[in-house]
């Protein structure tokens, strides 16, 4: 048993509690644009019992062009509602394994008010190398009863960010790879600059996990992870990334060291990078 102040769960842990109906368990699987199958197709073909479909890209702010922005609270609770979850439950949240995008699910839980929230550690990847249960098909679960209000500390915006480039009150950590993060290469969404932003940090979130298991690296060796950037951990941090997902794997981290008021900017380099952005920089940091 995890204790209750981690955000990770262990497959066993999930495993004894999946009849518990007070458990509800969301696959927040996520890939870059153009990458097939599609995660709600992968779903389809094997899912944790249970386990209904999260959609970042549904569950988000469809009136303005950026990718899977936060919705305001009322949409949050509708979409979570709907997918038979209610404010009393705990949540766990897992992925297909790679550690993309069920830390970006834990975190919008909590910024919405919903402290009961938790991630698998390892994903279905763990789950399925360990033989256990797995379901096909579509659930359809009965709606719940959820309520959400936003906390904007979790969050930061183009404006705040701006602003920090002045200011630095704030450390920038870019969860991208590195070749993205120094500009080497172009940026996988059309259109959009390469670089980063001026005096961030960079720390590729597949260095937080082993990726022969999917499970999360020992505290130790996240912490050394960080500093090793020139990171102060005891002072503010934003996560970045290329739409605000990957970003989220580095908070759980951070989360987990103990970490409390850190934020994601949540249009991260889809945002900052547009061409008439603000400035950009390049090469390492």
């Amino acid at each position: 048993m995890t204790s209750s102040t981690d955000p990770l769960v262990s497959t066993e842990w999930l495993a004894a509690h999946l009849g518990d109906p007070k458990v509800k368990v969301i696959d927040a699987s996520f890939k870059m644009p153009g990458v097939l199958p599609l995660p709600v197709d992968d779903y389809l073909a094997a899912h944790i019992p249970g386990a209904v479909f999260f959609d970042v890209d549904a569950v988000s702010d469809h009136s303005v062009p950026l990718p899977h922005m936060y919705p305001d609270a009322d949409q949050f609770a509708r979409d979570i509602a709907a997918l038979g979850i209610s404010s009393d439950d705990t949540v766990v949240a897992y992925d297909a394994g790679g550690w993309v995008a069920a830390p970006r699910a834990w975190w919008m839980f909590l910024s919405y008010g919903h402290a009961n929230v938790k991630v698998l550690d390892g994903g279905l990847k763990k789950w399925k190398a360990e033989g256990r249960a797995i379901e096909t098909g579509k659930s359809s679960p009965k709606p719940g009863t959820f309520s959400a209000t936003l906390d904007k500390s979790y969050i930061r915006s183009k404006a705040q960010v701006v602003a920090n480039l002045d200011s630095r009150k704030e450390q920038l950590i870019d969860a991208r790879a590195a070749n993205r993060f120094e500009g080497s290469v172009p940026e996988p969404r059309a259109g959009i600059r390469s670089g980063h932003i001026p005096a961030s940090r960079n720390l590729p979130y597949n260095l937080l996990f082993d990726a022969a298991t999917g499970t999360m690296k020992p505290l130790e060796e996240l912490r050394e992870a960080f500093t090793g950037t020139g990171l102060d951990l005891d002072k503010p941090i934003v996560t970045t990334c290329g739409s605000g997902v990957s970003a989220a794997v580095l908070t759980l981290a951070l989360y987990r060291l103990g970490v409390r008021g850190s934020a994601l900017y949540d249009g991260s380099w889809s945002e900052w990078g547009q061409p008439d952005g603000p400035p950009v920089a390049t090469g390492p940091a």
